[in-house]
């Protein structure tokens, strides 16, 4: 059995050993750190992109930690689809995690530096692990390390807003891993299987003679994964938590985590309840009305809000819409533009909210009105804020075009007209709030008496590399879209 046999579990352990070793090598030699955890990420990487080319080789496979198989072992599922999240997750977590090697020392106390490190990679570690487990218990164990790991680099720069903001999503975010774990009692209950396979196989008997509890965990489910991926009104934690903390975490939470249990909501509509019975109940349905609910309401908040984190948080619950809008509509297509926009998502939000945190450091700015004249001293990081607002509003050449254009195809070819005009009326109210955040920055002059502070090289670099490719996955989606097309076939068929 070779190394690489082991890469899947290897992938998730090696954050999980970074992060316990990252405090006390902080203590020992701080200058470490963060080249640690720079070489973790390419190690993940690499291996990630090790299980792609296996993947082509020889397809979809499991693995079974300490050779245990279900139902007594933890299993791992390797497919297209779970690698193209933990690719996302671990390739732009580093291209976050360069901008955050600058931006912590002015956001962060210089003692607590080493700690955002470890909490930085048990989150990465615990999002892999979320998205290869094909285990509901497994599951719920990692959901519970992302959510506190998450609270935690919220609160981790001490400030009053950050606890508010870090203690209101523990409480939203505990009620929502305890409808999961009642979900799952539920499910055990009436199959005796925690594997999803398993689960699968036996779900069709149990529904026939326990219905009232499959529905009943059905709702939780939905209620779970919608509270921690914010899907509208279950959002009311997002606000706060990601125009509060400091910006890496803002980036990480809102271009990573929420999309990871979006991902996970799928696995079990697609993977754990068969055809029949996402038929016999309206599951995509009330996923599909709370998207629309979250993509109009998401944008008319954004657009009264005066803090531009703010605006950018608000202005992420109308965009985890479209993902669970592509979910909700059960159709290939639409299924194609949703995963697509999680790429597409996480790349213009976590440069807009590295942008945001440029200004911030910069210039002590962060109300929108107090932006005007900002390209003139920051041309560089306000085009690429452009570039992101135009994505965000769907402009020829951005990703973003890309994926409404697929989820209102796919809206179309499910005869479902009313969507397509929600995604026009979005895009609408996204310009509402951008253009003249744009068109002020660059056209009305500087006013501000205080000298703007140098800006490091690096952070900029990042920004620009996020630019580029949001560019580039506009005006050349294809390689990424016939990967997805062969990697949805699969599931569509099931």
């Amino acid at each position: 059995m070779t190394l690489q046999h082991h890469f899947p579990a290897l992938i998730i352990v090696i954050f999980l050993i970074c992060a316990f070793i990252m405090p006390l090598l902080f203590r020992w030699r701080s200058t470490l750190c963060a080249p640690a955890l720079l070489l973790v990420h390419l190690l993940a990487l690499a291996m990630a992109v090790a299980l792609l080319v296996r993947l082509y080789a020889g397809g979809p496979f499991y693995y079974h930690l300490g050779n245990w198989a279900p139902p007594w072992g933890i299993e791992l599922k390797i497919d297209f689809l779970r690698v193209y999240m933990v690719l996302i997750l671990v390739g732009l977590g580093l291209w976050i995690f360069v901008y955050a090697l600058k931006d912590l020392a002015h956001e962060l106390k210089r003692e607590v530096t080493g700690w955002y490190y470890a909490l930085y990679a048990l989150l990465i570690g615990s999002m892999s692990g979320m998205a290869l487990t094909n285990d509901m218990f497994n599951l719920f164990v990692f959901m519970e390390i992302c959510g506190i790991a998450s609270c935690a680099i919220i609160s981790i720069k001490e400030s009053r807003e950050c606890l508010e903001a870090s203690f209101k999503y523990l409480i939203l975010s505990a009620m929502g891993t305890g409808c999961y774990l009642m979900a799952i009692a539920m499910i055990y209950m009436v199959t005796g299987q925690l594997n999803f396979q398993l689960i699968r196989e036996a779900l069709p008997a149990a529904a026939g003679l326990y219905p009232n509890n499959l529905l009943v965990a059905t709702a939780l489910i939905i209620v779970a994964f919608g509270t921690k991926a914010a899907l509208f009104p279950l959002h009311v934690w997002l606000p706060d938590a990601h125009a509060s903390a400091p910006s890496p975490s803002s980036a990480v939470l809102s271009g990573l985590v929420i999309k990871i249990y979006a991902f996970s909501l799928f696995n079990i509509l697609f993977f754990v309840f068969p055809a029949s019975f996402r038929q016999a109940v309206p599951i995509n349905e009330i996923v599909l009305w709370l998207a629309t609910l979250g993509i109009l309401f998401g944008s008319i908040f954004a657009m009264v809000q005066e803090d531009l984190k703010k605006m950018l948080a608000y202005s992420s619950i109308a965009q985890i819409g479209y993902v669970f809008m592509g979910i909700g509509l059960n159709q290939p297509t639409a299924l194609l533009g949703g995963f697509y926009h999680i790429l597409n998502h996480a790349l213009m939000k976590g440069m807009l909210f590295m942008v945001a945190g440029v200004i911030i450091q910069a210039t002590g700015r962060r109300r929108v009105k107090d932006l005007n004249g900002i390209g003139h001293v920051l041309p560089l990081v306000m085009i690429a804020f452009t570039v992101g607002g135009f994505s965000m509003i769907g402009i020829p050449g951005t990703g973003g075009l890309i994926s409404k254009w697929y989820l209102a195809e796919g809206a179309l070819l499910a005869n479902r007209l009313f969507f397509v005009i929600v995604i026009v009326l979005s895009s609408l109210l996204n310009a509402v709030y951008y253009l003249p955040i744009i068109i002020n920055a660059f056209l009305n002059p500087y006013e501000g008496r205080e000298p703007v502070k140098p800006v490091s090289r690096l952070m900029v670099g990042a920004i620009t590399a996020g630019m580029i490719a949001v560019i580039f996955f506009g005006v050349y989606p294809k390689p990424v879209i016939v990967f997805l097309k062969a990697a949805l076939a699969a599931v569509i068929g099931m």
